[in-house]
């Protein structure tokens, strides 16, 4: 390869960085966001592949907590930041990073490995799995209405500064965070990304606005969004771009989806990332003036596949050994015996005669409930071995929401 990766130190960080920009186009962050993300960058579970004195690669492993079926906060190396110069394509500088990643998510006893991905089809054959799918929307508001629950109208909302409300709404998230598997909870200092507004990526929109939602003094929801002022002949012709909204209850979650529909002047509402469960889709007059559209969310891997089928819990009893194949980390491969249920599982090497036949792939994207065991065996990416094993596994692993990544990382 003629490359040699080395852990991050924080002196080359600027160097590592730079290269991570140019792979992603080269256009230059604000000095306040790249401080940002160089206070948050884990150079100890960071590497750099370097040709010489030059930096040709990156990848990095923030250390997140990651909601699983059950409620439980499991660890999980957030993997980001991963880039290879164009100069060093296809010499194997990515997958010996990946190699060495996953080696070390494994030495520290990280079960989970998870990342977004600029082009999907890169991480597959690294063994991840898509494991969440988001919404993102285009509602004409203009035409589409919203018919709310009982007690919308006892939530207060009003306007705040965003920067004085961030322990509130950092606390409303809290609180969901066990609610939905796929959240991630926040490192200290992630809290300031919200804050950050360059006019970069505005979109010609305003700077963020925020809106909380209270009852009995109490917060409960906040939106934060931009206004982007259109007009035509006919008049105003506005757009809301909603950068984040989050509720504890139904009549909360309505009243910030209420205010953000009726903004004066405007006659769209553009939401990206959200849940493909969420609430309000239900709520509205049409849907099909909604324009939905999924796409592929947070990447899933499994580093440990014992202790990470160990950490969630199940919808419904399962006993089934699955024969998984795991070519990139072989310590994976083998006869695994699952049981479990609502209220915990367990899950050890075993002899005993296969139900499933899979690759980690699969059971990352069948993880965290989202994507359906039925729905991998019927694309041939699964076999079952012994009648009825299919579904048992498949309803015991689904979730009853859909797990959901709030952000990127």
């Amino acid at each position: 390869m003629g490359t040699d990766l080395r852990v991050l130190h924080q002196e080359d960080w600027d160097e590592w960085y730079d290269n991570l920009i140019r792979a992603f186009g080269g256009v230059p962050e604000s000095a306040e966001e790249r401080a940002l993300w160089r206070e948050l960058t884990e150079t100890d579970r960071s590497i750099g592949a370097w040709d010489g004195e030059v930096c040709v690669g990156t990848a990095g492993a923030f250390s997140f907590r990651l909601t699983v079926p059950g409620g439980a906060a499991v660890p999980a190396a957030g993997v980001t930041m991963v880039s290879v110069a164009a100069t060093h394509r296809r010499r194997g500088v990515l997958t010996a990073m990946m190699r060495r990643q996953l080696d070390d998510v494994r030495s520290w006893g990280e079960p989970l490995a998870v990342l977004t991905a600029s082009e999907p089809v890169i991480y597959g054959r690294f063994g991840y799995g898509i494991g969440t799918y988001h919404v993102n929307a285009e509602i004409d508001t203009t035409r589409v209405r919203l018919s709310v629950p009982p007690g919308t109208d006892d939530v207060r909302l009003r306007y705040a500064n965003s920067a004085e409300v961030l322990d509130a709404c950092e606390a409303v998230y809290a609180r969901l965070l066990p609610r939905r598997p796929g959240m991630v909870a926040r490192i200290a200092g992630w809290e300031r990304l919200w804050l950050l507004d360059p006019e970069s990526e505005r979109d010609g929109g305003s700077p963020l606005q925020c809106v909380l939602a209270e009852r009995g003094g109490e917060v409960v929801g906040y939106a934060r969004y931009r206004i982007k002022s259109e007009w035509d002949p006919a008049g105003p012709r506005g757009t809301v771009i909603t950068q984040d909204v989050s509720a504890l209850d139904p009549a909360a979650h309505a009243a910030l989806w209420w205010f953000l529909f009726d903004i004066d002047l405007t006659a769209k509402v553009i939401a990206r990332g959200r849940p493909v469960d969420e609430a309000w889709q239900h709520m509205v007059s049409d849907v099909r003036r909604c324009a939905l559209r999924v796409r592929d969310s947070l990447h899933v891997r499994l580093v440990d596949v014992g202790a990470a089928l160990e950490a969630r819990t199940y919808q419904a009893p399962v006993d089934v050994v699955l024969e998984v194949e795991d070519a990139f980390c072989p310590w994976n491969s083998g006869r695994w015996r699952l049981t479990g249920d609502p209220k915990g599982a367990s899950c050890e090497r075993t002899t005993d005669a296969a139900d499933l036949a899979l690759s980690v792939r699969e059971l990352g994207s069948a993880y965290l409930g989202g994507v359906r065991l039925v729905s991998l065996a019927a694309a041939g990416r699964l076999r079952e071995l012994r009648q009825g094993a299919l579904t048992e596994a498949s309803i015991a692993f689904g979730s009853p929401v859909a797990p959901w990544l709030p952000h990127g990382f």
